[in-house]
C-alpha cells in the first residue's frame, strides 16, 4: 500500500510502504479520508514521536470502510465487513488502509460524510476528555477555549454549547473573528486590538467568570489570565503556541483554588481511550445526528496533496478541520 512519508528534508512524499499485519484484536479499515492535526506537524518536524507499535507516518483520524476483521475482534465487537466506521489512531492514518484494535472505531454518525467523520475522532476525542473528564464541566459553567478558528475549537464550541455550557473563545483579527460567529460562542475576544486578561476581568466581574479554560496558546496571555477566573477554576493546558514561558502569580493559585492542568489525549492508556470513543458514542452522537455538534470542514485536498495541506495549518489559514481524501485504484 502507499502512505505519506517524511523524507530528511522534511518534504512529504506518497510512497509505497509494507501492509499492514493484523492482530488478533484488529479491524482492517480502507481509508477514504484522513483528518488533520496540529500533532501531525509536530510529528513531521521530530518533535512528536508515534506512540511504540504504531507506524511512522502521521494521521489521528480517520474515516472508512471495514474489509478484514481478525478472530479476536468478532469474537469481542459487533462489527462486520462493510461497516462504515470512524477511528482514533495512534498514528498511521495517511495510508490506504491501516488496523485498528476493534475499540478505537466507532460507526459512522448517520447524516455525516466520511469526509466529515473522519474530522471526528480526534478532535472529538480532545474536545470531550477536557471538557468533562478533565474539566467537570456542566451546564451554566463558563468555558474559555483559546485559538477559535482551530478545528479542535470548532468542536469545543458546538459541543459546550449543545450541554449548556456558555463560551468565550479568542482568534487575532476581525476576519477571524467574523468566520466563527456562526459556532456559537458567546463572547469572542479578538486580541490583536483587546487584552484577554481585560475581557475576562469584566467577565468575572459581571458573573460570568471562567470556571474551564482550555488553553492551545499559553505564552504571557496565560500567565495575565489567571488571577480573573472563577474560584476552583480549571486551566488545561493542551499545547503552546504562543510560547512555552509565562508568569504566574502562585498566592493567586492557591488563594482561588485554581488548578493548572497538562491533557494530551494521544499519551491516554488505549482503555481509557477505548472509553472516551464508548462514550461519545452514547452521550455525543444523538447531539451531531441532530446536527448540535459537528465538525466544521475548512478544505478537502487530496492525500497526494499532503504538504499543501499542512501548510494551511503551519499558516493558521483554516477555520476548522483540513482533510485528506485517499484516492484509491
Amino acid at each position: 500500500m502507499k502512505a505519506i512519508l517524511v523524507n530528511d528534508d522534511k518534504s512529504l512524499r506518497w510512497d509505497d510502504v509494507p501492509d499492514p499485519v493484523l492482530g488478533n484484536d484488529d479491524c482492517l479499515v480502507k481509508i477514504e479520508a484522513a483528518a488533520l492535526n496540529r500533532a501531525d506537524l509536530m510529528q513531521r518536524e521530530g518533535d512528536y514521536p508515534p506512540p511504540p507499535g504504531c507506524p511512522e507516518w502521521m494521521g489521528l483520524e480517520i474515516a472508512g470502510t471495514i474489509v478484514e476483521i481478525a478472530e479476536g475482534a468478532k469474537e469481542k465487537s459487533n462489527w462486520k465487513i462493510g461497516d462504515k466506521v470512524c477511528a482514533l489512531l495512534g498514528g498511521g492514518g495517511y495510508a490506504e488502509f491501516a488496523n485498528i484494535k476493534y475499540d478505537m472505531l466507532m460507526p459512522v454518525p448517520q447524516n455525516c460524510t466520511m469526509v466529515e467523520a473522519a474530522a471526528i475522532p480526534e478532535a472529538f476525542a480532545t474536545a470531550y476528555l477536557n471538557l468533562f473528564i478533565e474539566g467537570g464541566a456542566k451546564a451554566g459553567d463558563t468555558l474559555l477555549i483559546t485559538g477559535g478558528n482551530s478545528g479542535l475549537a470548532s468542536v469545543t464550541i458546538r459541543m459546550a454549547k449543545a450541554f449548556g455550557l456558555r463560551v468565550i473563545t479568542t482568534v487575532r483579527g476581525a476576519a477571524k473573528a467574523d468566520a466563527i460567529r456562526d459556532l456559537g460562542a458567546d463572547v469572542i475576544v479578538d486580541t490583536s486590538k483587546e487584552s484577554l486578561a481585560a475581557v475576562l476581568k469584566v467577565q468575572l466581574e459581571q458573573g460570568y467568570g471562567v470556571d474551564v479554560a482550555i488553553d492551545c496558546l499559553g505564552g504571557a496571555n496565560m500567565g495575565e489570565s489567571l488571577h480573573y477566573l472563577n474560584r476552583g477554576a480549571r486551566w488545561i493546558m493542551i499545547a503552546a503556541l504562543a510560547g512555552t514561558k509565562t508568569e504566574i502569580d502562585l498566592k493567586n493559585i492557591y488563594v482561588r483554588n485554581v488548578r493548572i492542568i497538562g491533557s494530551t489525549l494521544r499519551s491516554r492508556a488505549p482503555e481509557v481511550k477505548a472509553q472516551i470513543l464508548a462514550d461519545l458514542v452514547e452521550k455525543v452522537w444523538p447531539k451531531v445526528e441532530t446536527g448540535e455538534v459537528k465538525p466544521t470542514i475548512y478544505k478537502v485536498l487530496p492525500i497526494t496533496e499532503a504538504e499543501t495541506a499542512h501548510d494551511i495549518l503551519y499558516k493558521g489559514e483554516n477555520i476548522g478541520k483540513v482533510v485528506l481524501r485517499v484516492c484509491q485504484e
